[in-house]
């Protein structure tokens, strides 16, 4: 399952013009569920969105103290199946990654509940679930962060996509430069 958290001052959720949800200070999550995604994962990115810090303590002098619950902000879930684009061949995404729409839609169901009860159900809010959706937000910061119940996946996706012409991944020591531009 992967994630994109937002924090935000304000975000919205509207359906043909019609206004669904709305939270004020708190966080925007945009969710995917993967084929391969469990209970577990859902579980997982419920806790992790609750726990995230986010905020800077109360004086603001020190950052990433505080979780979207210690400063008792409103979280919007929102599906969103593209975060598991494959967009390395062409330019066309390719969705395979994605689960089909009623699995997607069970586990979804699943980790937006684990939110609401873990934390406080009138906190969280949800889009519509396969729906074209029009998202409004105001950032705050901005704070984005990524989210994947699944590192060794992703990790093992990065290794596929090293390229067939045997040079590797250039390292840091060359300043992250190919060998090529370097002489």
């Amino acid at each position: 399952m992967k994630a994109i958290l937002q924090r935000v001052a304000s975000a919205s959720v509207s359906v043909d013009t019609k206004l669904i949800s709305s939270i004020e200070r708190g966080v925007l999550v945009f969710a995917a569920i993967g084929p391969d995604d469990t209970k577990k994962d859902a579980e997982s990115m419920a806790s992790k969105v609750l726990k995230m810090k986010m905020w800077p303590d109360e004086t603001g002098s020190k950052q990433w103290k505080r979780s979207v619950q210690d400063i008792d902000g409103e979280i919007l879930c929102v599906s969103q199946f593209t975060l598991l684009a494959n967009t390395r061949k062409g330019h066309k995404p390719d969705f395979h990654g994605a689960a089909k729409p009623e699995e997607a839609r069970l586990l979804y169901d699943h980790f937006v509940s684990k939110v609401q009860n873990l934390y406080l159900a009138e906190k969280v809010k949800n889009g519509v679930f396969q729906a074209m959706m029009e998202v409004g937000l105001v950032n705050d910061g901005p704070v984005t962060l990524e989210i994947d119940t699944n590192p060794l996946k992703k990790e093992k996706n990065l290794d596929d996509a090293t390229p067939q012409n045997g040079n590797a991944i250039p390292d840091s020591s060359a300043g992250g430069l190919p060998q090529e531009l370097l002489g």
